[in-house]
């Protein structure tokens, strides 16, 4: 047959020559793409490749030698490199600049499992939003974030750059951040690249333990580690990180089956996927290859596109072709994706950026940083109402604690760009709210109140404001200052102590194995408690703590993980009840660190526990060895956490009537309207959070007690009621079983509507 013409198909990535076919069009993006690529030398498609955190990024940007830098923070470098790589290389391509961007650029947003608290996407993407402003407006056009990593042990510092162990909230969250980073339009000069992270199982780490192995079998990663990674990708994120962990044996980074199975064939996902910081090179001490050459090998053969900094790619890639290690093919693919995320982001059109320092800062993102804050605030517990504290009736205030007036600690850990000096601590915010000017004297604030911060509880007068720290940073051991503290609380009528954890204790490498309150912060608390003054304890941290003692001896409790740079006014608000706080848990809070892993949506054993069971201090001496019954608990640790999943309490009652569906059978395609009747019963106007959880009663495979399927922040005024509704397709029921498939089974369900995890009553319904 004649050949009519010759067209370039672009067919599953690879293009091929076709001849007498029908036409396909072919975009302008993979013309644009596919002709760069045929014009690259094999030098300049490793450069490509390779992402690089220091050198002489100039000089290698003239020679093609880079695809990306991390880490230049000064503006003028940036624009110097990009000009040398867009005016001055044989191509012009340009450099694809990033940094870790994780909950704030300039502009600190809570730490993102302060922003899980929220239970609020909408809160979720404006804080990225904000962030990709600020940082694009200095050059980034790159940020390593979300962390959606299921993440199910506190011990693990960086459980506070995740959403916590959910994997619908993590899904949903994760997503959102993404919408908020890339923006509507990825070429607009706000838009950044988001960088899902940690691909795969990286929270699983043994025993909290940061880089350590995991050992999750395939359901579970499917039906548990997985799932936020999968909505990120249907979001649309235009980049992927492999994780340091190996699972069962496979480094992340040289994992085909995640990788190029799971990732590209089955998600269609088609952009980068880039390493972390030197994981590839890290498999030579994994025992996974012998050398840098090798491990170079495994991750390109795996499907990784971009290596950070370890430059294997670069000093091995060219052996490795010639000794057909790798093949031309993979080397091609991994350019393509990383030609095709530039492109997308408009960086060959405008590969510049225009200077805005006005948008640092700006009132609107601060005032979205503070409602992220508020929002993220957890009420623990308020005994007699004790928060929120009545203006009118408190003449002397003793603010305590090492966490007050911490400026740097409170704004969390993954802050590179963040300045201390803009931080507004909860002592400010307090003074600001007042309305006054502070002068120290001896330890002691005074206060001349004239108070115009909001039109209500307006005071007169003269408050006294007692600061007394009692330590000075959260591990400090020096108990002298605490006598001070305590004679504050004596003469104080409220007394509230910030305490917690400095930024350092939690992120990345900063794993604990004890959990609870460092330095000297339990003796203040217990010195605290001896005065018989009521305690408001607000925890300020990057993790849940072991806390429960503490809890016992406070009246009132707030938690805010690490809350940013309006985490002051945000407390001061809440504290003082010009805001009230509707955060939830969102990961559970063990009571001690032998209870870990501990987490809500567990499965459903042989044995459950009964709270018939005797405990520790309940056994009879010389007790039989079947005196104690046969459940799955702990003899010390009881049956419970401290505070469950989707927990937190309110200014305000709220009463949440039992749940109701449309129906009691439905079949494969039906979707399932659930809804229950709330009601204001207090005197306040505050928001709850309903949560949809779900059970399959019995599963070809074991299923959770629980599962989180929906959520929903309803606002009432006092007295309102509403009813609320929700609907489920009967899809988002589907499960993988033991051969992997996925699918919804027949059977009986129950479903609940409450405001948080804790039993409640439940529905009943089938699907057939």
């Amino acid at each position: 047959m004649a050949v009519k013409y010759v067209k370039n198909i672009i067919c599953g990535g690879s293009v091929l020559l076709m001849a007498s076919c029908t036409e396909t069009p072919v975009s302008k993006e993979n013309a644009f793409v596919e002709n760069l690529l045929s014009q690259m030398t094999i030098d300049e498609k490793l450069g490509q490749m390779n992402q690089v955190a220091w050198g002489d990024w100039c000089d290698m940007a003239k020679k093609g030698q880079i695809g990306s830098v991390l880490n230049i923070t000064n503006i003028n470098d940036i624009r110097e490199m990009q000009r040398c790589a867009v005016e001055e290389s044989r191509l012009g391509i340009p450099v694809l600049v990033a940094r870790d961007v994780i909950h704030g650029y300039k502009t600190i947003f809570p730490i993102p499992l302060g922003q899980a608290a929220t239970f609020n996407p909408e809160i979720v993407e404006k804080g990225a939003r904000v962030s990709a402003i600020e940082a694009s407006s200095e050059g980034i056009r790159w940020t390593f974030s979300p962390m959606v990593d299921i993440s199910r042990d506190p011990r693990w510092g960086r459980i506070a750059e995740s959403f916590g162990e959910d994997q619908y909230l993590s899904s949903v969250l994760g997503s959102a951040m993404v919408r908020g980073y890339q923006g509507d339009d990825l070429t607009d000069p706000t838009s950044i690249a988001a960088c899902v992270k940690h691909f795969v199982g990286y929270g699983a780490a043994e025993g909290g333990r940061d880089y350590n192995s995991t050992y999750i079998t395939e359901n579970s990663l499917r039906n548990v580690y997985l799932k936020p990674f999968q909505s990120a990708a249907q979001e649309g994120a235009l980049t992927y990180m492999t994780s340091f962990n190996d699972n069962d044996g496979i480094p992340c980074s040289a994992n085909k089956k995640i990788l190029k199975d799971i990732l590209r064939k089955e998600w269609g996902f088609d952009g980068v996927v880039v390493s972390d910081w030197a994981s590839i090179g890290e498999m030579v001490p994994h025992g996974f290859a012998h050398d840098n050459k090798e491990a170079g090998m495994q991750a390109i053969n795996a499907g990784v596109d971009m290596e950070m900094v370890s430059g294997s790619y670069v000093a091995y890639g060219k052996e490795l072709l010639a000794e057909k290690k790798i093949d031309i093919k993979s080397i091609d693919e991994a350019v393509r994706n990383i030609l095709r995320v530039k492109y997308r982001l408009g960086l060959f059109e405008n590969p510049y950026f225009e200077n805005n320092p006005e948008i640092l800062y700006a009132p609107e993102h601060l005032d979205a940083a503070k409602q992220a804050a508020i929002e993220g605030t957890i009420l623990l517990k308020n005994e007699r109402n004790v928060l929120p504290l009545d203006r009118n009736k408190v003449k002397t205030l003793a603010i305590i604690g090492p966490l007050a007036d911490a400026p740097y600690e409170q704004m969390g850990t993954w802050v590179f760009d963040g300045e201390k000096e803009r931080s507004v601590t909860p002592l400010t915010a307090i003074s600001q709210m007042l309305n006054v000017s502070a002068d120290k004297m001896d330890g002691q604030y005074k206060f001349n109140v004239v108070n115009n911060y909001s039109n209500s509880n307006k005071v007169s007068g003269t408050t006294n404001v007692i600061f007394e720290p009692g330590l000075a940073y959260s591990r400090d051991k020096n108990k002298s200052g605490i006598p001070a503290a305590v004679s504050a609380a004596r003469r104080a009528d409220a007394v509230v102590v910030f305490v917690g954890e400095e930024s350092i204790l939690s992120g990345e490498a900063h794993s604990l194995a004890d959990i609870s309150l460092q330095g000297a912060q339990k003796e203040l608390i217990d010195a605290l408690a001896t005065t018989g003054k009521d305690i408001i304890m607000v925890v300020m941290a990057g993790r849940p703590l072991t806390i429960g003692d503490q809890i016992d001896k406070s009246a009132a409790v707030l938690y805010s993980f690490h809350p940013g740079t309006m985490g002051g006014p945000a407390l001061a608000e809440i504290i003082f009840g010009e805001a009230v706080p509707s955060g939830k848990t969102p990961v559970t809070f063990p009571k001690m660190v032998g209870q870990i892993p501990l987490y809500y949506n567990h499965n459903m054993t042989g044995r459950p526990a009964s709270r018939t069971e005797t405990l520790l201090n309940e056994i009879p001496v010389e007790a039989g060895q079947t005196s104690l019954g046969c459940t799955s608990f702990y003899l010390d640790a009881g049956f419970d956490p401290l505070y469950p999943f989707g927990y937190g309490l309110s200014y305000t009652t709220f009463e949440i009537g039992a749940p109701k569906t449309d129906a009691t059978e439905y079949n494969m395609n039906g979707v399932i309207t659930a809804s229950c009747v709330i009601t204001n019963t207090g005197n306040m106007e505050a928001t709850e959070v309903l949560q949809l959880y779900i059970r399959d009663l019995v599963g070809s495979v074991t299923r959770p007690v629980k599962e989180l399927k929906a959520f929903e922040r309803v606002t009432l005024k006092p007295g309102e009621t509403k009813e609320v509704t929700f609907s489920l397709p009967v899809s988002e029921l589907a499960f993988w079983d033991a051969d992997m498939k996925y699918g919804v089974e027949k059977g009986d369900f129950l479903l609940w509507i409450n405001n948080s995890s804790l039993p409640s009553e439940s529905a009943a319904f089938k699907v057939k």
